[in-house]
This record gives C-alpha cells, sequence and structure tokens, in this order.
C-alpha cells in the first residue's frame, strides 16, 4: 500500500513538474499522451474491472446503477474542472478574486476525483484478486501524469508564483493516496463491508469510462480519420490486454 502511494503521488509531481518548465511542448505533445491514456484506462475498465464487478457482487442492477451514477457524477465534476482531468487546458485571464475561486473549485474538484480513484486500490482482493492491483494501478498513473500536465498548464496562466502552482500541484498528487488509505481504513474499521466496496469500485469505474470515452471524442472533434491515433490508440489497448498477463 505504501509503495503504491508514493508512485501515485510521484507520478502526479512528475506530471506538473515536466510541464512547468515546458508548457509549449506539453501543448503540442499531450493530445498523443491523452490517446495513449484514454485506450489503456478504457480497456482496463471494459476487460478487467467491470467483469470482476460483476462476478463479486449478487445484485447486478445496483452495480450498473452506481456504473452510471459514477458516470454522470463524472461529469458534475467536471463543470468545475473544464476536463483538466482528461487533458484539458482552459486558459482564462481573469480578475484575481474570480482566478482564485476558480482555482479552489478545480483543485476540490480533482481531489473529490483523486480521493475516489484512490479507493479503487484499497484491498483489490475484497473485489476480484491481487493480480489486479499492479494493472490498475499503471492505469491510473497513466490517467493522471496527462492530467497533472493539464493542470500546471492551467494554473500558469493564474499565478505566476511557482510556489503556488507547486502547492496547489502537492495538493492534486496527494489526492489519489489519500483516497489508497482511507479505502484501506473504513474496510479494516468495518465501515464498508464487501457489497460496500464493490457498489463503490463500480461508481469509480463509471468514472472511468465517463473520462476515457470523453478523451476519444476529444481526440477527433471533427470525426476525421487518424492513422496515428488508431495505432497509439491499439497500443493502448494492447498494453492493457498484456498487463493481464504481467501483474
Amino acid at each position: 500500500m505504501i509503495k503504491s502511494a508514493i508512485i501515485l503521488f510521484l507520478s502526479a509531481m512528475l506530471g506538473g513538474l515536466l510541464a512547468i518548465n515546458s508548457v509549449d511542448a506539453v501543448k503540442r505533445n499531450i493530445k498523443i499522451l491523452l490517446v495513449f491514456a484514454g485506450s489503456f484506462l478504457f480497456s482496463i475498465t471494459v476487460i478487467h474491472i467491470l467483469p470482476e464487478i460483476f462476478e463479486a457482487g449478487d445484485n447486478h442492477l445496483h452495480i450498473g446503477l452506481f456504473i452510471l451514477l459514477g458516470f454522470f457524477f463524472q461529469q458534475v465534476l467536471e463543470y468545475f474542472t473544464d476536463g483538466v482531468e482528461h487533458g484539458h487546458m482552459h486558459h482564462h485571464h481573469h480578475g484575481e478574486k474570480h482566478s482564485s475561486l476558480k482555482s479552489l473549485s478545480l483543485i476540490v474538484a480533482l481531489s473529490i476525483h483523486g480521493l475516489l480513484e484512490g479507493t479503487l486500490l484499497a484491498h483489490p482482493e475484497s473485489v476480484h484478486g491481487n493480480h489486479t492491483e499492479g494493472t490498475l494501478l499503471a492505469g491510473i498513473i497513466f490517467h493522471k501524469v496527462p492530467a497533472a500536465l493539464a493542470l500546471i498548464s492551467v494554473l500558469s496562466c493564474q499565478y505566476q508564483s511557482r510556489k503556488t502552482q507547486l502547492f496547489l500541484l502537492t495538493i492534486f498528487a496527494m489526492a489519489s493516496p489519500l483516497g489508497l488509505f482511507a479505502g484501506h481504513f473504513m474496510e479494516d474499521i468495518g465501515w464498508m463491508d464487501h457489497a460496500s466496496m464493490t457498489f463503490l469500485f463500480a461508481f469509480v469505474s463509471g468514472n472511468f469510462l465517463h473520462i476515457s470515452t470523453t478523451i476519444f471524442i476529444e481526440s477527433s472533434p471533427e470525426h476525421s480519420w487518424s492513422t496515428k491515433k488508431l495505432l497509439i490508440s491499439l497500443l493502448g489497448a494492447g498494453l492493457a490486454v498484456l498487463s493481464e498477463f504481467l501483474f
């Protein structure tokens, strides 16, 4: 658990630090990383998370409802994040008060999302086998790095201070590790039983479905054919399948 928490934290920090001094380079290349991340995340959700959640739970209707709730809850969160969690880089220049409020809502919403995805790594053996943690961790990392890149690109337009950017980035980076610890804690003290954890994971899988499908849709806004995008998508999906045998 400690190792996974450290990896989650460092992946977000690394993505943000890479963007601090190279925002222009990030803008040029983030779509490639996003397509790969979206394909990997979508693939592990479809071939890994969803089947094993349905296998672990007895009430499939309730599981499906929680997946839908998670899907639409992520849409609500995006009202506050402007889609930063799937790579949007909106550069709005407003007054200081408006920017502070916008940044606060952005960080709070991203932290809620981070907490939820962190819980997916909590006691994976209660819903599926121990082998799943490596695959899920990889999927979250591939998603978190471009999210951190996009976050810094937004914050750099709102705050000139590097200290402020790093402070807000650190809050974002801590969210998923805290979610991981919270998931373990809630199960250890009996706040959440097997059924509750299954519904929680179904809810988070709905978040993943929304993020990954949105990445695909927005990577080709004009629905134009792109061989490069297809190859990158197949690479992401292939690695997701391969990870089932490696972890």
